[in-house]
Order: C-alpha cells, then sequence, then structure tokens
C-alpha cells in the first residue's frame, strides 16, 4: 500500500486566532509524513486494520484520544495529471475533550483520503504540511488543510482512480519525539475516523480536435479528427482512452452554444473520427462526457471558414 503519511498541525488560541507551529516541523514536510506514520501504522496495527497488521509490531501503540471530526467538506472530484503537483482544499471541525490540549507545539492534525474500505484501505493519502485551525470554543476548533498528491512519485496507480472516502487524524506526542531512541508510543495521543465524506480521484483527460479541409465549400463533407487521452500514473504518460462515446459539436460562427451532431467512438488508441455536412462558418470540437475515473473534456473550437 502507498501511503504518504502526512498530518497537519491543529492549533488556536481562546481569542478565534491561529496558533503559531513551531519553526521546525513548519519548514521539514517529510517530518510529519514520517513521524505520523510510525503512530498511524502502530495505532492501525494495533487496531487489527488488515493493511497493516502485517507491517508494524503490535506491542507498543498509543493511546485513544478523546478527538472526533465532524463537517468535513472536500471537493466532489480531484483531476490529478502525470507530473504536476494537486493540493486539495479540506475543512472540517475538530471537537476535543477537556483533557486535550490542541494548542499544545505537539499536537497535530490533518485530512485524509482513502481508496477501499475503512479497515483495509487500498490506498491512503495526507497532506504535506500542517492544517491551521482555528479555536472555536473550549472544545472545538474549525481546521483548514490540503491532501498533497504526487503523481510523477508513485502515490497513485491507475486502479485508485474513481470514488475515494475522506477522514481526519489527530496525534498528540505529549513530549515525545519520534526520532528518539527512547521514544514512547504508550504516552502518545491517536485518534483517528474514516467515513466523513467522498470524492473522486480522476485520471486527468486531454481531448483534441482538427476540422478539415479549411476553408470547406458549402454543403460538402467536413471531417473532424481528434484523439481522446487520459493520464496514465503508472507510466507518467497520456494514453489513448479506448472505446468511449464523444460528441461531435459545432458552433455557428456569431453564437455562444455547441449542438451536437453526432457521437462516434474512440478507437483502440484514443483516435476519433467524424464526418458531416457543411453548410455554415463556425466552430467545431469533441466533447466527452466523462466518467467516474475520467473527468470530462472538451476540445479548443476549431474554426472553419464556408464558401
Amino acid at each position: 500500500m502507498r501511503i504518504r503519511a502526512t498530518v497537519a498541525a491543529v492549533s488556536g488560541a481562546l481569542a478565534l486566532s491561529a496558533f503559531a507551529v513551531s519553526a521546525a516541523h513548519a519548514t521539514d514536510s517529510a517530518a510529519y509524513r514520517a513521524d505520523v506514520a510510525k503512530v498511524q501504522e502502530a495505532a492501525h496495527a494495533a487496531s487489527g486494520m488488515t493493511a497493516f497488521s502485517t507491517d508494524a509490531a503490535t506491542d507498543a501503540a498509543p493511546y485513544t484520544m478523546d478527538v472526533t471530526f465532524s463537517n468535513l467538506k472536500v471537493g466532489s472530484a480531484i483531476k490529478v495529471g502525470t507530473t504536476n503537483h494537486v493540493a486539495v482544499p479540506v475543512t472540517y471541525t475538530l471537537t476535543h475533550g477537556s483533557d486535550v490540549d490542541i494548542t499544545a507545539s505537539d499536537f497535530f492534525s490533518g485530512p485524509e483520503i482513502y481508496k477501499g474500505s475503512y479497515d483495509s484501505p487500498d490506498n491512503l493519502l495526507i497532506g504535506d504540511n500542517p492544517a491551521t485551525c482555528t479555536v472555536t470554543s473550549s472544545t472545538t476548533a474549525s481546521c483548514k488543510g490540503n491532501i498533497d498528491i504526487y503523481p510523477a512519485d508513485g502515490d497513485l496507480l491507475n486502479s485508485d482512480a474513481g470514488t475515494w472516502s475522506a477522514g481526519a487524524l489527530a496525534v498528540a506526542y505529549n513530549g515525545q519525539d519520534p526520532n528518539s531512541s527512547t521514544f514512547d508510543l504508550t504516552k502518545v495521543g491517536y485518534a483517528e475516523q474514516g467515513g466523513l465524506g467522498t470524492t473522486k480521484v480522476q485520471r486527468y483527460s486531454k481531448l483534441t480536435v482538427d476540422a478539415t479541409p479549411e476553408p470547406v465549400y458549402k454543403g460538402k463533407t467536413l471531417t473532424a479528427k481528434g484523439k481522446l487521452t487520459r493520464a496514465n500514473w503508472e507510466t507518467n504518460t497520456y494514453k489513448g482512452f479506448t472505446n468511449q462515446p464523444v460528441k461531435l459539436q459545432f458552433r455557428k460562427a456569431g453564437t455562444s452554444t455547441y449542438t451536437t451532431i453526432k457521437t462516434v467512438y474512440s478507437d483502440s488508441y484514443g483516435n476519433v473520427k467524424a464526418t458531416t455536412t457543411a453548410n455554415y462558418d463556425g466552430y467545431w470540437r469533441f466533447s466527452f462526457a466523462g466518467t467516474t475515473t475520467t473527468p470530462a473534456v472538451s476540445a479548443t473550437g476549431d474554426y472553419v471558414d464556408v464558401k
């Protein structure tokens, strides 16, 4: 399982201002991922979560902390290409018991998304940097953080495309140093909650069009060719999306609305081709409605002059 283990700092003052995290943590996102991974894996293994049960020892585990999460909001779809880093904003409410000090410099919390079941996720992604949380009462805070996705670093497999679930976690180190030989997991507090929302992680799509001849005589045949491709997260390239319905659309010059002329299907390489009769000056394009795994996309209209 590929897990980008990063958390974000939950902080705040009762004066409703954001609490500043320590400079050491604020400048080293890798430390967040590595430190939280130790606690998260131990907590998951101790609870019997399948994905972690054989990867981490269960003889030491963090204690369950009185923290819960609610009101999580994440975008309905996340479009991920082949190389660009994607930062996905997430907001949620953190509620804690009176014995939990969320303003401590070593208390952290952040959102997470996971593919598959909560008890046995196929993949799990967290953020790179601390979230900003503002205390709203003696027991609640309003939090804003990111999920960070790096397709070029192997964060995703093609099979990961589709519906993911969202959750959140919190860690209280209570003065324990995860990098120390005396690190005592049993003194670390941990809370995690899944099933707080859903989103789609999709393979970014592209679509082209070239309408010919240019110009074309009125009443003559016009041919539009293009290609539908989508991100391949395992090769970091764009590959043809095969056997997909693609609409040929036309927008008459001087108007703003496209009308569907016909629907064709992409071939085994993602190529699309359609013929029609040209009657008016205007713009021709292909349009793809999208799927659960691949977002909708329309080609930029190609203007053709009719003689």
